[in-house]
């Protein structure tokens, strides 16, 4: 595979500022291989303005990126994650040489395909995490019409590397959306308290908006790095019930086990976000998810049924496709949903 980025300049055309700093931006970040903050302290700028340039400079054709390659090897996992799990699509990326890597790559193929899928009028439920950050940074800014986005579950009191709110806000400003925060933890003290939480008007809204949204995008978390364990769960007595109720993950802050069912345990109960069956009824649900940490819990999500659309690299792809088949008595038990 071959990559080709060239920058497309006149030397005999008019004196374009904007143009100017477009190519000067992309030049240090395709060529000089900057991140966009080194480059945003370069140019006396932020981040935010940065992706913008980015993305005006490959829609306008001044920067030209070219793929000399289908990757035959990721399209056939594509067909045959489909055809695995029921899914009507699969996105399959090259894996990086690590964690990081791995992740961009995974925002990378998520965004080209959200981009492709967003329509004037959808409500898209948004989940949490580093990989749906890493989404959102590789989407271009565009106006898709009026767009509604909105969160499917609760935030954290604390957590200073990202929230719920900034993933919203984020979107929100990429696609020139609405958005609508759900103003409420993740994690309240009882399942009484959440009954009650779900009942305050402000609260039931977004919760409505959010079950009945027409695309929702997520990933899930594991149990050792995943931001709900690291910034939701400090209690490592409560981890290990977690794990010893059979617990590999979760989504949307709710815990599954290895065939993707709800596991028995307290937190389940009083947890804030949209529910695993309510997500099964929403029709397009993209589940962003790979690396080595989250294959349990990628696998149990699709056991579960729950992503009708599935990004994900080459590595867990295969793994995923070479698994053997579930036992008839946990497939009954949980099902897929329907396509």
């Amino acid at each position: 595979m071959s990559k080709t980025v060239s920058t497309m300049l006149d030397a005999d055309a008019p004196f374009d500022l904007e143009e100017e700093l477009q190519a000067r931006v992309a030049w240090h970040y395709y060529v000089g291989n900057l991140t966009q903050q080194e480059i945003a302290e370069r140019i006396g700028s932020n981040r935010a303005r940065v992706n913008r340039l980015l993305a005006a400079s490959r829609e306008s054709g001044l920067v030209q990126v070219t793929i000399n390659s289908r990757i035959a090897p990721c399209v056939a996992l594509e067909e045959a994650l489909v055809k695995r799990y029921g899914l009507t699509r699969a996105v399959v990326v090259p894996a990086g040489v690590d964690r990081d890597t791995t992740q961009a790559a995974l925002g990378i193929g998520a965004a080209q395909f959200l981009s492709k899928e967003l329509r004037a009028g959808q409500t898209v439920g948004l989940g949490w995490g580093r990989t749906i950050r890493a989404t959102l940074r590789a989407m271009p800014h565009r106006n898709y019409g009026p767009l509604a986005v909105v969160s499917l579950q609760g935030g954290l009191p604390h957590c200073p590397s990202i929230n719920t709110f900034d993933l919203v806000s984020d979107f929100a400003d990429v696609c020139q959306a609405e958005a609508f925060l759900f103003a409420a933890p993740i994690y309240v003290s009882s399942q009484k308290a959440r009954d009650i939480i779900l009942q305050e008007d402000a609260v039931r809204e977004t919760y409505e908006r959010a079950r009945h949204a027409d695309l929702a995008v997520l990933t899930c978390g594991d149990l050792t790095e995943s931001l709900v364990m690291t910034y939701g769960i400090g209690n490592p007595e409560q981890r290990r019930a977690l794990k010893a109720a059979g617990a590999v993950g979760d989504l949307l802050g709710h815990f599954m086990d290895a065939h993707g069912g709800p596991i028995d345990h307290p937190l389940n109960r009083r947890t804030v976000a949209v529910s695993l069956a309510d997500l099964r009824s929403i029709q397009r649900v993209v589940l962003v998810s790979g690396g080595e940490q989250k294959y349990e819990a990628t696998r149990a999500a699709l056991r579960g049924g729950y992503p009708s659309v599935l990004v994900t690299d080459e590595h867990t792809a295969g793994r995923l496709c070479d698994e053997p088949e579930p036992t008839a008595a946990a497939g009954a038990k949980h099902g897929r949903r329907a396509r």
